[in-house]
């Protein structure tokens, strides 16, 4: 039996989220801090020696061509030259249209995981170059450290959160298209430049919050109602909403009292992701 290996491709929290400028091509310019959570994605790839890209199992409604998954293979494929190819499955647990970087995550773990399998052996930096084309979340998830996020999100500093932290995460099961709340007219663009010594005094906020309470009535609700037991936040550009625990059992304890209509689910945060940690089993001692 053939062993078809599988890799986490794992979500993110942004613990802040200030927009301190736009740039002239439209792209805005960040303050951010990626968490990284245990909440995973699996990807399961099989090489192909007929030099076809293919997706078989992947997001409902999400057609083969557009995936990022398979962007993102096509995309490595060009640019090392290799004539083989791939079959990818992605077994989805991370919400689409959640702010959790789910997709971004799921093409990182694809450009790691066939620079491997195919045995092309680009840097960090070279198949980072390549993931920042296809999204600005891309490249947080290829380094895989939790960071401090600068630019529009590919200016990375690793960082480590102290102490342990459990998150509740509620999805309210309503999709937020990201370009929609950067392109508000009433989103804030002028946030004062902070620092991660700033935001570990004041704990930061995020500026695209009052636009999406505003047009997501079902987001304003989750934040409301999980405001009731611990300080809530969005992620991103939502929907998905989040509370900082210390400890697991008190971040079950709120999560079993969460509306049956929502999702939610409790994830340990990580410095590490376990993107790395599947490398290091296949020799790569550093990324």
């Amino acid at each position: 039996m053939v062993n078809v290996p599988t890799w986490p491709a794992p979500a993110k929290l942004n613990l802040m989220l200030h927009i301190v400028g736009r740039r002239a091509d439209g792209y805005h310019e960040l303050q951010t801090v990626f968490q990284l959570i245990d909440l995973c994605d699996r990807i399961r790839i099989t090489v192909r020696e007929d030099g076809r890209i293919t997706r078989p199992k992947g997001p409902p409604g999400v057609p083969e061509a557009d995936d990022l998954v398979v962007r993102a293979a096509l995309a490595l494929q060009r640019e090392s030259g290799t004539a083989l190819g791939a079959e990818i499955e992605v077994s989805k647990v991370i919400p689409m249209g959640g702010g959790l970087g789910g997709g971004s995550s799921d093409a990182a773990t694809t450009l790691v995981a066939l620079n491997q399998m195919w045995k092309i052996g680009f840097g960090s930096d070279q198949i980072t170059a390549i993931g920042a084309k296809l999204g600005a979340d891309v490249p947080v998830f290829v380094h895989g450290h939790s960071a401090w996020g600068e630019g529009v999100g590919e200016k990375l500093t690793p960082v480590e959160i102290p102490g342990e932290a459990w998150y509740l995460v509620i999805f309210p099961g309503v999709g937020v298209p990201t370009a929609a709340v950067f392109q508000a007219p009433e989103l804030t663009r002028n946030s004062p430049p902070t620092t991660m010594r700033g935001f570990l005094e004041s704990g930061g906020r995020n500026d695209c919050e009052a636009v999406v309470r505003t047009r997501f009535p079902a987001v304003a609700e989750a934040l409301d109602w999980l405001a009731r037991h611990a300080p809530a936040k969005l992620t991103g550009t939502g929907s998905c909403v989040f509370a900082k625990f210390s400890r697991a059992a008190d971040a079950e304890r709120v999560a079993a009292r969460v509306p049956d209509t929502w999702r939610a689910f409790v994830a340990r945060g990580l410095s590490r992701s376990p993107l790395l940690e599947e490398l290091g089993r296949w020799g790569v001692a550093k990324w």
